[in-house]
């Protein structure tokens, strides 16, 4: 775990929604008063749908926002496991629908066959203002999983891919990653983590999972936002 990270415990799911939502839209108007536009990358899965639902009302110039995702699954944007489909149906709404969503699926077969253009999109948004992750009880964060076919590229602190196709038995579907050194490009980080089962593999001393390696290689704050 990164020395740097800070702790931040909340009693309910419901209070962490609020005060992550409010931490990131913090970052977002730094940025868009810096640099005229801010950039953010989430996570999907189930966790995050209250954050995102409370991120949605928050006052933003919207416009200005740029939103991409950590990982996604190769499926159809409509799919019910669709990254993107969550997004739409969470934070892309009323106001926050004005934001620039920058997708990490193509209408192809394979993400391979889509990877360099993603990689093209994504490269122009960076650096990010705010990084939130999520983390599974296998410690694989975004689809950075273990056991991953292209888990050590993924990995690699100097490696120049911004996007990687992943395929691991846990996954299912195969997937399209940010890297770890696309993940901590970014001025703060987060990380979204319920459940005590959750706390117990971050806070392992012998812990060595992907997660891990994205947080001893972040460069920047890290906030974990943890509710029982």
């Amino acid at each position: 775990m990164n020395a740097r990270a800070n702790w931040r415990e909340f009693p309910d799911a419901a209070a962490l929604a609020r005060a992550l939502a409010d931490a990131v839209a913090a970052d977002l108007r730094a940025g868009m008063a810096a640099r005229g536009r801010a950039t953010l990358a989430l996570s999907g899965g189930a966790t995050p749908r209250a954050f995102l639902r409370e991120l949605s009302r928050r006052e933003l110039d919207w416009s200005r926002v740029a939103v991409t995702l950590a990982d996604e699954r190769w499926v159809a944007p409509d799919h019910a496991r669709s990254n993107e489909r969550l997004l739409r149906e969470t934070l892309l709404q009323g106001a926050a629908a004005a934001a620039h969503f920058v997708p990490l699926h193509r209408d192809v077969a394979a993400p391979e066959d889509a990877v360099a253009a993603i990689e093209a999109d994504v490269e122009s948004w960076l650096p990010f203002d705010a990084v939130v992750l999520g983390m599974g009880l296998d410690g694989h964060t975004a689809s950075l999983f273990p056991g991953g076919d292209a888990l050590a590229a993924a990995l690699d602190p100097s490696g120049k891919s911004r996007v990687m196709p992943m395929r691991a038995r846990a996954a299912g579907e195969p997937r399209l990653t940010l890297t770890l050194p696309t993940l901590v490009a970014t001025r703060h980080m987060y990380l979204h983590i319920e459940g005590i089962d959750k706390r117990r593999v971050h806070e392992s001393p012998d812990a060595q999972t992907p997660l891990a390696s994205v947080l001893a290689a972040a460069n920047a704050p890290v906030d974990v936002y943890w509710a029982p």
